[in-house]
Parts: structure tokens; sequence; C-alpha cells
């Protein structure tokens, strides 16, 4: 029996970035799937709705078939095995980054069974943040630089 391996490459991806792409581009090297989830935290403030989320990076994939896209509430955990998924992909931009995502690999790890791979972005993307786009964003400016080729946010 040939074991298919599926990743839940998780976040709230508001917006998508070029560093968020790399991580999928490099999850497809390791992967025979990669599932991007949309988390939804109502008490989060984003720039796009969910659904507008799900088009862009669905229609930015539209050519990949291993790449699957959808919205999740709650827990990251509950999706994955919904999903069954047999890794959870954390993308990582800086070395701070990693104490805090070893300490949620460990929670999941245990509360699932599932392995979390950890990907430091390529250095390039490594300032690239969907919180850092955003605050540019409400300043007015154009970031048309940070977003995968292609990808455009409607005003």
């Amino acid at each position: 029996m040939e074991i298919k391996h599926r990743a839940l490459f998780t976040g709230t991806f508001d917006p998508f970035t070029k560093g968020h792409e790399n991580i999928v581009k490099r999850s497809l090297l390791l992967m025979d799937e990669v599932v991007i989830g949309i988390g939804v935290n109502d008490s989060k403030r984003c720039l796009l709705s969910a659904e507008e989320r799900l088009r862009m990076i669905s229609e930015h994939y539209a050519n990949e078939p291993r790449v699957k896209v959808a919205i999740y509430k709650n827990l990251t955990v509950d999706f994955a095995k919904e999903i069954n998924a047999t890794c959870i992909i954390r993308g990582l931009r800086c070395v701070k980054d990693f104490e805090y995502e070893e300490s949620m690999a460990e929670v999941n790890r245990r509360l699932t069974g599932i392995d979390t791979l950890l990907l430091f972005t390529e250095p390039e993307y490594n300032c690239v943040s969907s919180s850092a786009v955003r605050e540019l964003i409400s300043y007015g400016k154009d970031v048309t630089e940070f977003l995968p080729e292609g990808m455009e946010l409607k005003k």
C-alpha cells in the first residue's frame, strides 16, 4: 500500500506573500500534496475575508493539482486529522520564530501524533510577513513586490 504524504500548511495568509509561496514550493519537493489551510479567527482583524483569501490562493495554484486550499475554524490539530494530514508545515522567517514554533510542534504532535516540519523561508523572503504587508498597505504603500507574481490585491 502506497502512503500519500499530505502536508497541511496553516495560517491566516492575509495577504498571501512570496514567503508563503516559497514555503509551498519547498513543501511540494517533500510531499505528495499540500493543503493550504486558511485559519479563521473571528477575533483577528483581517485585510481580506476568508473567502477572498481562498479565491486568490486557489486561483494562484489553479495549475498545480497537488495544492488544495481550504478554510478552517477552530484548532489546527482537529483540521489536520480531518484531512488526514501526515505532516503540518510551519514557515519560519527567522531564528527567533524557532523556539515558539518548536514548542507548538510538540503540542501538535502530542495531540495528534502528527509531526510538524519547520521550514525556514529562503533568505530573500525572510522579511516578508503578512502582518508587515498589511501595515504597509495601511500607510498606502505599494506592496506588489511582496506578493507572488500575478497575484494582486483588489482595492
